[in-house]
Formats: C-alpha cells, structure tokens, sequence
C-alpha cells in the first residue's frame, strides 16, 4: 500500500487560499460557467413521445389485422371494423 505524503501546516493553509480563489474568481463571472441548454423543451419531447406511441398503435394494429388477421391492413383503420368487432364481443348469449 502507497503512502501518500502529508502535508504540513503550511502547504494546507496555501492550498485552501487556492481554492477559495479559485472559487471566487469562477463565481465574480471572469470565467464563464458552463449551463445546458435544453434543444427540445420537456413539452416538446413529450409530444413526440405521445405521436410516435399512436405511430406504432396504428402499425401494430395494421400488422395485425393484415399480416396476422388475412385481411386488409387499411381495414384495421375502418370504424366500421371496429363497430363489428365490438359488437362481436358484446354479443348477447340469449
């Protein structure tokens, strides 16, 4: 195990002077500070978000009523599809 060097009375007092410069010379505003600088805002990149979910709804829903289903894949976007189906499954069993 490496020791490392201690350091005497002197060398602390220099270093922390060093750094309370240091720190005040970055916040007196010579130096400038880094800040982000957000390219999309929050609510933007939620509304893309929200269009790409119903992007991909409205595929998976073409793949799987056309591919899966034998049918048409622009059928899967008719409300008169829908309208069958529903009634399809609320269907009375009398």
């Amino acid at each position: 195990m490496k020791k490392t060097p201690r350091l005497t009375k002197e060398e602390k007092v220099k270093a922390k002077q060093e750094k309370a410069a240091a720190k005040k010379e970055s916040s007196s505003g010579t130096t400038p500070r880094w800040v982000q600088v957000r390219l999309l805002p929050i609510f933007v990149r939620v509304i893309i978000v929200l269009v790409l979910a119903a992007g991909c709804l409205l595929l998976g829903l073409m793949v799987g009523y056309g591919v899966i289903g034998d049918g048409n894949p622009q059928d899967a976007l008719k409300k008169e599809t829908w309208t069958h189906i529903m009634d399809i499954v609320t269907k009375d069993t009398e």
